[in-house]
């Protein structure tokens, strides 16, 4: 059974996109506006790739005044009839290990509802921003690098790699970005991918995605960031720290942004992790930790920012990283 939202609101300035969704949770308000119509059903992550000369156009095409003027999408309001998905694919446990070095941090607040993360450590570094351009608009998200045997993989939100059918292009991920400043340099993606239930339906339940990037000055992603580790399949109630860079008001992009606390299992209409958290669009595709160490800013990734309802405004939810979750990430990391 599906719904519909109702008509957009304004959020932050962006700008509003109608749509009707598609799969078993519908509705739902996206921190970047998922604007969802079918696509082809596949078996497998249909990936986004992209050629030699798009990367250099993507990469000249993200100057540091389009970075500064890339907003989110407004958020969409919920059908508060939408009924409840069948739960996501699970199975065995299943964790990768950090490879960031462990730089020291510091010890914040926990439980936190959103602030600028002030203790350093690894995740400054493997965190980051992304943008793209979709529909004629640049925007942006957040994402994070991890362990890959390609080290080259960034995991985000699926609706950060592709919506309405169509996969965003100029895509790139910007690590350690604070303040309109790129440290270590911006990273064009080779490939975009995403699960397949979010690739054939937007299906909110399955909102995360992946992309390569392509070696930067002869060198790859994590050889020069680090990666976090990740973790499938290991449940809910956990505590979570969530990151990223949130531009919708009353954030503007520019900082590095965290939630902290025990996540809860969405009751309403997901299968999500919920989280108390204010962050706002453009947070989207940010990593969520498991055993995250503030001495050393690293952890294993479990899920990532993808929706609040509009009843709920200070609630955050991320996907449930089950099996298709993992099946992505060795597809992007093989890649």
């Amino acid at each position: 059974m599906i719904g519909r939202p109702r008509s957009p609101r304004p959020s932050g300035g962006g700008t509003p996109v109608r749509r009707s969704v598609l799969g078993a949770l519908a509705g739902i308000a996206a921190l970047l506006a998922t604007g969802v119509t079918a696509a082809p059903a596949s078996a497998a992550p249909d990936p986004g790739a992209t050629t030699l000369s798009a990367q250099e156009r993507a990469l000249a095409f993200w100057t540091p005044q389009r970075m500064r003027e890339a907003t989110p999408l407004d958020l969409l309001t919920v059908d508060r009839s939408d009924v409840r998905a069948p739960a996501v694919r699970t199975g065995r446990a299943k964790v990768v290990a950090p490879s960031a070095p462990a730089s020291a941090a510091g010890p914040l607040a926990f439980p936190h509802g959103g602030g600028p993360w002030s203790g350093g450590g690894a995740v400054t570094k493997t965190a980051g921003r992304v943008f793209f351009s979709y529909q004629g608009r640049t925007a942006s998200c957040s994402g994070n690098a991890v362990t890959s045997a390609n080290k080259s993989t960034v995991i985000t939100a699926g609706h950060c790699v592709k919506m309405q059918g169509a996969w965003h292009t100029n895509w790139v991920f910007v690590p350690g970005y604070h303040d309109g400043q790129r440290p270590y340099g911006t990273w064009a993606a080779s490939k975009t991918l995403s699960t397949p239930q979010w690739t054939a339906s937007e299906d909110i339940n399955y909102d995360i995605g992946a992309a390569v990037v392509a070696p930067l000055d002869g060198k790859r992603l994590t050889d020069v960031v680090g990666g976090q580790g990740l973790a499938f399949n290991t449940g809910y109630n956990k505590a979570m720290y969530s990151f990223g860079f949130p531009a919708a008001a009353p954030y503007d992009g520019e900082k590095f942004i965290y939630c902290s606390g025990t996540t809860t299992r969405d009751f309403l209409l997901s299968n999500d992790h919920g989280l108390t958290c204010n962050m706002t669009g453009g947070s989207s595709g940010g990593p969520w930790f498991t055993q995250f160490s503030e001495a050393t800013g690293t952890g294993l990734q479990s899920s990532v920012n993808s929706f609040k309802y509009n009843f709920f405004p200070n609630s955050m939810y991320g996907p449930y990283f089950g099996t298709d979750a993992q099946n992505l990430y060795q597809s992007a990391q093989s890649s």
